[in-house]
């Protein structure tokens, strides 16, 4: 198989791409051909499941990260390209796979991506899971084919809130996932990641790669809390926001969980959208939609190894 060479002189995006000059995003129309990838029960890390993509144009190309599962439910990242961003050449083996001790038995899940526009690395989020906690991490690559992995960003004394299924609260201890990464500085030179999976919390870093804390308060370090039925389960980060046109205003998608109300089930995933001041990103987000931008409605999206769910990453 011929791989894309992708390097540091590679070009970023589209060179038709222009920035959204208003909010939101949308309205969208799914895909008729929905799936636009399966598993292929023939290579072993993906023969179960495949899911939660994240993408980046190179070159002209799309080039789609996706978590894949085997039989045994561990998951790693796999790796495809496409022209059209329909129609995908896979890679036959995984990019990033487990082979720290904190990846053990679960693996690598969810990744999240951008590139550095001064190093021209390429950055990912994932998840760690050991079977037992979430851990956000980091790796980087120069070619998206060979990744450095920086390990985990949220130091282990932190103490999350999550909500279950019954509106029920419940502490996790050492429990962080879902980053999605500015990939421009704000006002005070600081990148910022916006991350979590019940409320939403804020990291900050000088290199896109080492990161902390804006504060270890967990009250302190709240972003954005659930505020609308949809979102009463949990909040969690979507893909790396979206600049727009004018000023240093950025679009978010986030994805919400709901413990049930108005026209959604118990437990039904759907992705929305937040509008997001940059220059003022500490604190939180200017406005965000009444109602989800995409919730399930086909029988791939309501029934699946976890039901009523649709995901952006």
């Amino acid at each position: 198989m011929m791989l894309p060479i992708v390097n540091k002189h590679s070009f970023d995006g589209d060179i038709n791409y222009k920035p959204p000059r208003k909010f939101p995003i949308g309205p969208f129309k799914k895909y008729k051909h929905n799936p636009i990838m399966k598993p292929d029960p023939n290579i072993e890390f993906e023969c179960a499941y495949l899911y939660n993509a994240t993408a980046i144009v190179i070159d002209d190309k799309v080039f789609m990260l996706y978590r894949a599962q085997n039989r045994e439910k561990v998951s790693s990242v796999g790796i495809a390209w496409s022209n059209d961003g329909i129609n995908f050449t896979k890679y036959k083996k995984p990019i990033i796979y487990s082979t720290e001790s904190y990846e053990q038995g679960g693996g690598i899940e969810d990744p999240r991506i951008v590139r550095d526009p001064k190093s021209k690395l390429f950055v990912v989020t994932y998840t760690a899971f050991d079977l037992k906690t979430a851990r956000l991490c980091v790796a980087y690559s120069e070619d998206l084919f060979h990744w450095i992995k920086k390990g985990p960003i949220v130091p282990s004394n932190w103490n999350d809130i999550a909500i279950t299924t019954n509106g029920n609260k419940i502490i996790r201890n050492d429990w962080s996932k879902s980053g999605a990464i500015f990939n421009e500085p704000s006002i005070d030179n600081k990148y910022y990641m916006i991350w979590g999976d019940c409320e939403l919390h804020l990291a900050e870093s000088e290199n896109l790669l080492d990161w902390k804390l804006t504060s270890k308060n967990y009250n302190e370090n709240t972003w954005a809390r659930q505020i609308l039925d949809r979102e009463s389960k949990l909040i969690e980060s979507g893909p790396a926001p979206i600049k727009m046109q004018n000023g240093n205003q950025w679009i978010f998608f986030y994805n919400a969980a709901t413990t049930g109300g108005n026209d959604l089930p118990k437990d039904t995933y759907t992705i929305n959208e937040m509008l997001i001041n940059y220059d003022n990103i500490l604190n939180g987000p200017v406005a965000r939609l009444e109602h989800p931008i995409l919730k399930p409605e086909l029988e791939n999206e309501i029934t699946g190894q976890v039901n009523q769910v649709v995901i952006s990453n």
